[in-house]
This record gives structure tokens, sequence and C-alpha cells, in this order.
């Protein structure tokens, strides 16, 4: 049975197991060197003190994805805009997981205050990525071309945004900065 839940600091090892395969072997990141236990650590929890979801996805044999998301800037300013992240393990693509994250990310990004939820596409070529987020109701707003250099060769980086809750059309409730 397909559960999704909050992450927790036990599901750390699989998370960054899954991330370092797409860093060694995927386009939907543009870094190169795998980050470890503790750089992960850290990164999550930069996501929950800001009061955000870092949800993970599983069945009875462990984790098979996770999804978060961030402020599209650093600057406080941004805290109303997010930059979602799915990632999921090579066996788990291609079984509707990563719209079941992305809709629990969503709802939970809007119960959090996220008014934009912005998707920053790693690749031109990553339509599976640029899929799930059209069937969620994200608009292509952008292309940024030859703006990363991997495996020997140039890649674009694909926007898209969707608005959540009454978007910008009234004053938001405050949030941490």
């Amino acid at each position: 049975m397909i559960k999704i839940r909050p992450s927790q600091d036990a599901d750390l090892a699989a998370i960054t197991a899954i991330y370092a395969h797409h860093v060694l072997h995927g386009t939907g990141t543009f870094e190169t060197t795998p980050p470890n236990d503790q750089d992960m650590a850290a990164r999550r929890a930069d996501v929950l003190s800001k009061g955000l979801p870092y949800l993970v996805v599983e069945d009875t044999s462990g984790i098979l994805g996770f999804a978060y998301c961030n402020w599209f800037k650093p600057r406080p300013a941004y805290r109303y805009s997010a930059e979602d992240s799915i990632y999921l393990a090579p066996a788990a693509h291609g079984k509707g997981l990563g719209r079941l994250l992305l809709e629990e990310l969503m709802a939970q990004a809007e119960r959090a205050g996220v008014r934009k939820l912005i998707a920053v596409i790693g690749d031109s070529a990553n339509q599976g990525s640029v899929a799930v987020h059209k069937r969620c109701g994200f608009q292509h707003v952008g292309v940024l071309a030859n703006c990363g250099w991997k495996f020997d060769r140039w890649l674009d980086v694909v926007l898209m945004d969707r608005v959540l809750g009454s978007g910008g059309t009234d004053a938001p409730e405050p949030v941490q900065p």
C-alpha cells in the first residue's frame, strides 16, 4: 500500500540515496557531487524550520521518493513563493507516484501559506517532470536556454508555475520570515 507522509530523521539515508542517484545519473538536478547524509539533514531542517512540507512516499518495501518545497529565493519577500522538488527511486518511475507527491505537496504548501509554487525543471528533455507538473495545473512560463553544463552538454531549465489558494489577489497571512 502506498503512503505519503511527512519525512522523518530515519528516512534520511533513503532520501540521500535517491537523490545521489539523480545527481550521478540525471539532469533534473544540476548538482554534480552527491551530498552526504549530514548535508541532506541540514537541507531538510532548513525546509522544516520555515514551516514548509518535506514528504516521502513509501510502500512496504521502503521509501520510493520524496518531495519538498522551499522559498524560491532566500530573501524574506519570497516567502509566499516556493520551488518544488520531487525525486523518485529509479524503480518507482512511471507509477504515478510523482503526481501523488506533487498533489500532496501542493495541498500542504497552500496550508503553510504558499501562494505560488514554482517548478525549476532541469533539462528540457525531462518530459516526465514537465508532464507531471502540467497534469497538476502548472503553466509553462519560460525556458532558460543552455544555462547548465552537466554530462558534457548544455542543459536548459524549464520554468513552470501554479497559483495556490487565492494567489496574488489579496494580502497573505503573516508567515515567519
